[in-house]
C-alpha cells in the first residue's frame, strides 16, 4: 500500500499501513497526478536539495498535504497517486479492499471542489447540498465507511465534520443518522435500503457501479473493467450469497425508503408472488429475477422528481 509523506509529497510503499494517516475523498477532474506522474516527478527532482517536490505536485494534492501536516499527520493516502493502476493486481486489490481502508483512517478529508467558505452549508440552495461530491458512486463508502470525516471548502478551510452536520447529510444523501453516527451498523440496514442510497449516484466507469458498492455490502470479487453490466449482476449475485436479506429483489417497485423496516427473507423466485409480479415471472430464469443498474432500486418519489423540469434539492428526491 502506498502513502504520500505530508512535507515532501512523496510515495512510500508499506506492507501494512501505518497505524495513523490521514485519507482523501473528492471528486476526480481532469487534471489529476497519477502514481506514475509522482513518481516521475520525484525522479526528476532527485538530489536537488533545494527542491521541494510537494512545491512540484498538484495543487489539490500540495493542499491537501499541507492541510494534513498542519493537523499533525505524517502520511496521506489519495486514491489518484496512491494506487499503480497499471498493475491489475494491484488496482483489484485496492477496490476490495477501500472500504476497510478508508474505515481504518484516523480522519477523512472531503475536499470540495465547488463549495465556498463564506456560505450556510444548511441553506435550501448553498453550494454545499448541490455539491458535486454528492452524486459520485465511490464517495458513498467514503463518506460511512470513517468515524471522522471533515469536510474542505475549495480553499481548504474547515466547514464542519459529519457528526455536526449528521442531520444536513441525512437529509442530503438519505442516509440515516444513526448510521452515519455510528450507532447502528451498517449490516443492519436491508439490503435495499443501501441500494437506495446509491441509486441516484454515478460513476465515469459502468463497472464501477457495483465495485463500488463492494465495502457497502461486505463482498469482494474481481474486477473486470470490460465486463460492463455483468458488473452489477455477480454484485447481486454475491450479496445473495452471504446476506439473507432478499429485499435485493424489489428493485423496479419504487418502493420509499422506509418501507425496509424489516428484512424480506425470502426465496428469489417467491419475489413474484410477494411483491405482485406477473405470473410469467415464474418462469423466468434467476438472472432475470436482477437487475443491471442500481438506478432501478429509486423510490418512486425519486423517480418523478427525476422527469420533473422544476429544480429540485437533495432533500426532496430522496
Amino acid at each position: 500500500m502506498w502513502f504520500l509523506r505530508t512535507s515532501r509529497a512523496e510515495l512510500q510503499h508499506f506492507s501494512q499501513p501505518p497505524q495513523r494517516y490521514a485519507i482523501l475523498s473528492h471528486v476526480w477532474g481532469d487534471d489529476e497526478q497519477s502514481f506514475q506522474d509522482i513518481r516521475t516527478l520525484h525522479t526528476t527532482h532527485a538530489g536537488s536539495g533545494k527542491d521541494d517536490p510537494r512545491a512540484r505536485a498538484s495543487p489539490k494534492i500540495r493542499g491537501c498535504c499541507i492541510y494534513a501536516e498542519a493537523q499533525g499527520f505524517g502520511w496521506l493516502w489519495v486514491d489518484t497517486c496512491c494506487i499503480d493502476k497499471t498493475s491489475s493486481a494491484e488496482l483489484s486489490e485496492a477496490i476490495n479492499s477501500m472500504y476497510q481502508w478508508y474505515a481504518r483512517a484516523a480522519v477523512c478529508y472531503v475536499y470540495l471542489h465547488d463549495v465556498s467558505s463564506g456560505a450556510d452549508p444548511s441553506a435550501r440552495k448553498s453550494s454545499f447540498r448541490w455539491s458535486k461530491w454528492f452524486t459520485r458512486g465511490w464517495t458513498l463508502q467514503e463518506l460511512i465507511a470513517p468515524k471522522r470525516v471533515y469536510f474542505l471548502s475549495h480553499d481548504w478551510v474547515q466547514l464542519g465534520d459529519k457528526a455536526l452536520f449528521a442531520r444536513l447529510l441525512e437529509e442530503i444523501t438519505g442516509i440515516d443518522v444513526n448510521v452515519l453516527t455510528f450507532h447502528v451498523e451498517l449490516s443492519s440496514v436491508p439490503v435495499a435500503k443501501r441500494m437506495q442510497w446509491a441509486s441516484r449516484r454515478i460513476t465515469t466507469r459502468i463497472e464501477d457501479e457495483a465495485y463500488s458498492l463492494m465495502g457497502i455490502f461486505g463482498v469482494h470479487m474481481a474486477t473486470i473493467y470490460g465486463e460492463g453490466r455483468q458488473a452489477f449482476r455477480r454484485l447481486q449475485e454475491e450479496i445473495m450469497k452471504n446476506i439473507a436479506d432478499h429485499s435485493l429483489l424489489t428493485w423496479g417497485l419504487g418502493l420509499p425508503g422506509d418501507h425496509f423496516a424489516g428484512r424480506y427473507l425470502i426465496k428469489p423466485m417467491m419475489r413474484c408472488s410477494l411483491l405482485a409480479r406477473s405470473a410469467a415471472d415464474f418462469q423466468k430464469p434467476q438472472a432475470d429475477v436482477l437487475t443491471t443498474s442500481v438506478s432501478e432500486y429509486r423510490s418512486a418519489l425519486e423517480r418523478a422528481a427525476l422527469t420533473s423540469d422544476r429544480p429540485t434539492a437533495h432533500a426532496e428526491v430522496i
